[in-house]
This record gives C-alpha cells, structure tokens and sequence, in this order.
C-alpha cells in the first residue's frame, strides 16, 4: 500500500501517473491512486482540480461541490474510508487536460512545498479538522453558486487546496490561511449577488 502523498507536488506525481496509458481518467482512478482513506488528499485533488483550467468543464464544480459536501460530512461522522456515489467516481476528465493541468500546477507547486511545514497540528488533527469540514460543508454549498461565472469556482478551490494541503501537511497555519481565502470566497459571492 502506498504511502498518502504529503506534498504537492507528490499529489500531482500521483495524477500522472494516474493517466499514464490512459484516454480519460476517472475521479475514481485518481482516488485510487491518491488514496481513499485520506481526506486531505482528496480534498487537496478536488482543491487542485478547481483552481486549474479545468474548472471551466461545464458542471464540473457541480460535480465537485457534491463530492466536498459528501467528503466533509463523512469527516464529521468520523468514517475511515471515503465513500462517493458511482455517478461522481465515473466522471472522467481527459488524460491530455489532465496532464496539462498538472503541468500548468508544477511552479507553483514547488513554491508552496517550500513553505509548508508541521506546525500548529492542533488545527488540522482529531477535533481540530472538525471546523475544516464544517467550512467545507459551505464551500460546497457555494460551489455550484459560483459556476455560472467563468472560473470564479477557482477561489473555492483555493480554499479547498489550502485544507487538502493543510490536513495532509499537518499545517495549522495554512489552516488559518484556508479559513481567510474561504471569508473572501464568502465577499465574492456576496458580491456576485448584490
């Protein structure tokens, strides 16, 4: 069994090689790859996902505002393994598109590898990631909010990559740093509407 990736650019390692050989590939392969018992991962993927080009897939924030939702709640519960329905695991997205977006994330990828680090665990472990899925309950109420507008479901994703990596990393100040982006996910909503 492989060990859960702790960076991101591990993270991104795992999505390619998840498309190797492959046409299109399924949120389910990538999971696979990733790892299903790991909440921050998956949320990290989802985060990533949001914030590349491909967010502008029609109905793919949907698509992933159902998959956070589901992920925070069973975080909540406390289960071991992550469970998501077939019709989620089955979308697929192009291998090409998938690779493109993996290279499009390398750069900054290494930047942000460079400043995450363990610290202040208390924020992301045990009762401390119980906040993190309440947030992510709400950002994925907002997602599907925000398709309509081009590529504005990007700074959920960022809120969302921010705890992925947070949990993974066992950092709590990028904890702290995913609750501020998600407040300015929260203004830019606000002010979509008004």
């Amino acid at each position: 069994m492989k060990q859960q990736p702790s960076s991101l650019e591990q993270l991104l390692d795992r999505m390619d090689e998840a498309g190797e050989g492959e046409e299109a590939v399924s949120l389910d392969k990538l999971m696979e790859t990733i790892g299903k018992r790991s909440f921050g991962p998956i949320l990290l993927l989802i985060g990533l996902i949001l914030i590349s080009p491909l967010s502008g897939i029609p109905t793919l924030p949907s698509t992933m505002g159902v998959a956070v939702f589901l992920i925070a709640v069973q975080m909540l519960v406390l289960r071991k393994h992550i469970w998501l329905p077939g019709w989620i695991l089955r979308r697929k997205i192009g291998q090409q598109k998938l690779a493109k977006a993996s290279q499009w994330l390398r750069r900054p990828a290494r930047f942000v590898d460079r400043l995450v680090k363990h610290r202040l665990n208390i924020l992301v472990d045990g009762p401390g990631s119980w906040p993190i899925a309440l947030v992510c309950l709400v950002l994925a109420v907002t997602l599907p909010l925000l398709e309509p507008v081009p590529f504005a479901a990007s700074s959920a994703g960022l809120a969302l990559t921010c705890f992925g990596l947070a949990m993974t990393a066992h950092d709590g100040v990028l904890a702290l740093l995913a609750y501020s982006v998600t407040l300015g996910v929260g203004w830019l909503i606000a002010n979509s509407f008004m």
